[in-house]
C-alpha cells in the first residue's frame, strides 16, 4: 500500500527536525564527499532565495548562510541530514550574476557540470525559479545543462507569496509548459514561500521520497 501524504510530509519532518550538519564547501570536485549516500541537489539563480528556502526546508535560521553579494559564493556546500545518515543537500552555486568575469562564470559552468555528470548518487535537483519572473533564459541554460547529464529535476518556485494569486497561477502555467519541453524536467511544479512557508512540508516530503527512490 502506497505510502499516505500526510505519513511522508510527517517523515520529513521529524527527520529535518533532527539532525542536519553543515559538512563542508567544496571549490573543486577532488574535495566533495565521498559518494556513499544518496544526494538531492538544489539549484538557482543568484537571489532566487535558495538560502531562505534551504532554511525553510530544514527549519533553521541560518543553516545556508546567505551571502552579501549574490553570485559570491562559487562552491558546492554539502549537509547530512538524518542520524543516521539519511541523505545530503547539496547547495550548489548560484548562477546568472551579471557582474561576474568570464572566468569566474567558466569555473562555475566546469565545478556544476563535472559534478552533475559525475555524480551517481545524486537522485535530484530541485531548479528554483523566482516566482516574479518565471523561467528566465539562465533559468533555461541550466535546465538545458540538466537535461544533457540527465539528472532529474524539479522546479520549484519560489517567493509565491509576493505576487497576485491571478499571476501566480499564469506563472506556474507558463513553467509547466517549459518543462514539458525538457527530457529531465519533472512535470509537477513546487511552489513556495519561505517567508510564509507555503509548500515548505510538501517540499520536505518531496525531497524524502526522491531520496529513497
Amino acid at each position: 500500500m502506497e505510502e499516505d501524504r500526510t505519513e511522508i510530509e510527517e517523515r520529513a519532518r521529524k527527520l529535518f527536525s533532527g539532525r542536519v550538519d553543515f559538512v563542508l564547501s567544496a571549490p573543486a570536485l577532488q574535495f566533495i564527499p565521498n559518494p556513499d549516500v544518496p544526494e538531492i541537489a538544489i539549484a538557482g539563480r543568484s537571489n532566487v532565495g535558495k538560502s531562505s528556502l534551504l532554511n525553510a526546508i530544514t527549519g533553521r535560521k541560518s543553516i545556508a548562510r546567505t551571502s552579501v553579494t549574490p553570485g559570491r559564493t562559487q562552491e558546492l556546500n554539502f549537509f547530512d541530514v538524518g542520524e543516521p545518515l539519511a541523505f545530503r543537500l547539496v547547495d550548489m552555486p548560484g548562477y546568472g550574476f551579471a557582474k561576474a568575469p568570464p572566468a569566474v562564470v567558466e569555473k562555475w559552468r566546469r565545478l556544476v557540470r563535472d559534478f552533475l555528470r559525475g555524480r551517481q548518487v545524486l537522485k535530484r535537483t530541485l531548479l528554483l525559479v523566482d516566482s516574479r519572473h518565471g523561467v528566465k533564459p539562465v533559468d533555461a541554460d541550466m535546465m538545458e545543462m540538466l537535461d544533457e547529464a540527465a539528472v532529474g529535476y524539479r522546479i520549484v518556485l519560489t517567493k509565491a507569496d509576493k505576487i497576485k494569486a491571478s499571476e501566480l497561477d499564469a506563472v506556474i502555467a507558463a513553467t509547466q509548459a517549459v518543462a514539458r519541453k525538457h527530457s529531465a524536467a519533472y512535470p509537477e511544479i513546487g511552489v513556495t514561500s519561505a517567508e510564509k512557508g507555503m509548500g515548505i512540508a510538501e517540499l520536505r516530503a518531496a525531497v524524502l521520497e526522491d531520496a529513497e527512490g
